[in-house]
């Protein structure tokens, strides 16, 4: 893998080309794209998260761009439900094990690839770049949620920053933990 200052620095580029935006060399495929990174480079990637966002302004002002973080519009769904401290107080109470098993329902993939749509509207912006992947972990399976927004997202692209490797077959959250196959998204720089 080529060094990551060097593929962040590719991201700008990369996402406001006139390819990228309208998907013209997809061939019909869905939008979808994975920037993996060691998750030891999280605090560079949030930064530089925040760098592209501010000079997207700068260089494509016309862009209209949605950036949802996973971890905060998780607990903005669970709080708008009023399940949020109760989830915290059995978290305390009775372990991660059983938080994470009463959370089950209430965060299925389904429930939150509608919310992440709510939130993001896909049909009103040019790109949607996603972070938060680990903070959401275990909440939140990656690919199960990538797999709920491809009926949703139209020809929107989304950009998924995600700290563990993507070798275009499968998704590796912290290098470590396997997820199913997921074989939808392209990288996004190599």
């Amino acid at each position: 893998m080529i060094d990551l200052d060097e593929r962040l620095n590719k991201i700008l580029d990369r996402i406001t080309s006139d390819d990228f935006l309208s998907g013209q060399k997809l061939s019909g495929e869905i939008p979808f794209y994975a920037f993996d990174y060691d998750p030891k480079a999280e605090p560079a990637v949030r930064a530089h998260i925040a760098f592209v966002l501010s000079q997207l302004k700068k260089r494509k002002p016309e862009l209209r761009v949605a950036h949802i973080n996973l971890w905060e519009l998780l607990v903005g769904y669970l709080k708008e439900r009023n399940i949020f401290d109760k989830a915290v107080a059995m978290q305390r109470e009775k372990g991660s094990e059983a938080a994470l098993k009463a959370l089950k329902a209430p965060l299925g993939s389904t429930k939150l690839a509608k919310a992440l749509v709510e939130t993001a509207s896909p049909a009103e912006h040019d790109l949607i770049i996603v972070s938060g992947v680990g903070a959401a972990y275990p909440l939140l399976r990656t690919h199960n949620l990538l797999n709920n927004l491809h009926s949703k997202m139209g020809s929107t692209p989304l950009v998924l920053f995600f700290p563990g490797k993507y070798d275009g077959q499968s998704l590796q959250l912290f290098g470590l933990l396997k997820d199913n196959p997921y074989y939808r998204a392209f990288r996004l720089v190599d």
